[in-house]
């Protein structure tokens, strides 16, 4: 009965066409598992062994099959079962792979071969993507296998279908996916843990490596945008199209996951803030550094006075004695701030073989060991989301020379409510370009936002202003 649920849930999420490039349906799928619908997913092939099937035999999918080779004795004393690879689904068999197969496993391309198997416990998906990769956790959730899942995007994207889905199963079958947020970092399990009698009133942190090393690069290094951007893709820190992390939509869609463990909100992606690092130039860096402090990329959720939420995704102004300032190169942190902790703080690699390997691992080991996490978002809440948030902010503004460029900034502020705290402006050198900037008091973000464009329509504004917000109250040095 519970697989007939789940197939009903799969259906009504639409995902009933095809899982595989074999073609094979989800009521087929249904057909093959019914005569062993009355067990649970995690009893497990024999008493003694639990059977993994990888979905994706590349970096991640490397990583987890040399970890369990290497520490397969010390997993057997840990859990008291044997932690075996049956199957790695990849896209071309021929290729070949810089990790060595266990004994018994094959190598298949297709993912009914392991979504049909009755002897695979656990479906472990790191093959990326939102559309096969929703096929195949989709499928193996319905066939009563447990998932362990590295993919961030397709939680942010789905996350209300894929909770659904998994209200319907048995309770032994289970959703695991620390590695989909930081990578090494176990965040996701302290959010289910750690936090639960207390209150989070503050979520910030630098939650993209790819972004983190290249800002590194430019204030520490003094290199330019394009400088940056070119070694991190050099080292692999970048994507050939590295859209997802410089425009900020990575991190956006890993604060979406944090909000909702936090805050039991589930709030669509496009309604938080998103802006990236392509607007930032040596000449921020200049005044940040006159400022006493540096620029990071950050995910932040706040909780207002009247138990809203808020959210954005940007490079914000801190100061060099905030604990943020000192994370460099691709590292990734995130900080808490709580009623009951107080402070925390979580230091890691944030990608990588064997960072997110390791994330993984911890998810398959929890399994073997039969942990259960009934609820692997949290409850949910009416929380309301406000798409409005207060800060003090930076803003730089390129400029023509000519008379009456500050009174007309200051008439833009008086009219939307800003009040500017200070002005900055070096010295213009030969080839630099013009650019003053400004620190404002404390205001909401919907005003600076029409401060930017009125000004933007003045004469002497060259492009676009550029505008971020600073992380704490207490900035000034």
């Amino acid at each position: 009965m519970r697989l007939q649920l789940a197939y009903i849930a799969a259906a009504a999420l639409g995902r009933v066409s095809s899982f595989t490039p074999s073609t094979i349906s989800t009521a087929r799928q249904t057909m093959l598992r019914s005569a062993s619908s009355t067990s649970s997913s995690l009893s497990m092939s024999s008493e003694d062994t639990i059977t993994l099937g990888i979905f994706g035999g590349g970096t991640v999918g490397g990583g987890i099959v040399e970890i369990l080779s290497n520490k397969a004795d010390y997993f057997k004393q840990l859990t008291g079962k044997s932690i075996e690879v049956k199957k790695v689904c990849v896209r071309d068999a021929s290729k070949p792979r810089d990790f060595a197969l266990p004994d018994g496993c094959s190598i298949v391309t297709s993912y009914d071969d392991i979504l049909n198997d009755d002897s695979i416990d656990v479906a472990v998906e790191v093959m990326g993507g939102t559309t096969d990769a929703k096929d195949v956790v989709v499928g193996a959730l319905s066939n009563g296998k447990s998932v362990v899942t590295a993919n961030k995007a397709l939680i942010a994207k789905d996350l209300p279908e894929i909770e659904t889905l998994i209200s319907t199963l048995d309770s032994d079958t289970q959703f695991r996916y620390e590695a989909a947020v930081c990578g090494g970092i176990p965040i996701i399990r302290s959010m289910q843990s750690d936090f639960v009698g207390d209150n989070i009133q503050l979520m910030c942190g630098i939650i993209n490596g790819c972004t983190n090393f290249m800002l590194t690069a430019m204030d520490r290094d003094k290199k330019s945008y394009d400088e940056a951007l070119s070694e991190a893709s050099d080292l692999g820190y970048a994507e050939a199209d590295p859209t997802l992390d410089v425009g900020g939509f990575d991190a956006r869609s890993k604060l979406k996951i944090l909000m909702r463990l936090a805050y039991g909100m589930n709030v669509e992606e496009d309604e938080i803030s998103c802006r990236g690092i392509t607007e930032l130039t040596k000449i921020d860096f200049e005044y940040a550094k006159m400022l006493g402090g540096t620029i990071k990329l950050l995910g932040v959720a706040e909780k207002n006075d009247a138990g809203e939420v808020s959210a954005y995704v940007a490079p914000c102004y801190v100061t060099n004695e905030d604990a943020l300032s000192s994370v460099n190169g691709a590292t990734n942190a995130i900080e808490v701030l709580s009623d009951n902790l107080v402070s925390s703080i979580y230091i890691g690699q944030g990608a990588g073989r064997y960072p997110t390997a390791n994330s993984c691992i911890n998810d398959i080991v929890a399994l073997a060991k039969g942990d259960k996490t009934p609820l692997p978002f949290n409850p949910s809440s009416d929380t309301k989301f406000v798409n409005n948030y207060e800060s003090v902010f930076y803003l730089r503004l390129s400029y023509r020379d000519q008379v009456g460029i500050t009174r007309q900034v200051g008439e833009v502020c008086e009219k939307h409510g800003v009040s500017i705290h200070s002005l900055l402006q070096n010295p213009v050198a030969k080839n630099q370009e013009s650019a003053f900037a400004i620190m404002t008091d404390k205001v909401d973000y919907a005003a600076i936002l029409k401060v930017m464009a009125d000004i933007e329509a003045l004469s002497w504004c060259k492009g676009k202003p550029f505008y971020m917000p600073v992380l704490r109250d207490d900035w000034q040095v």
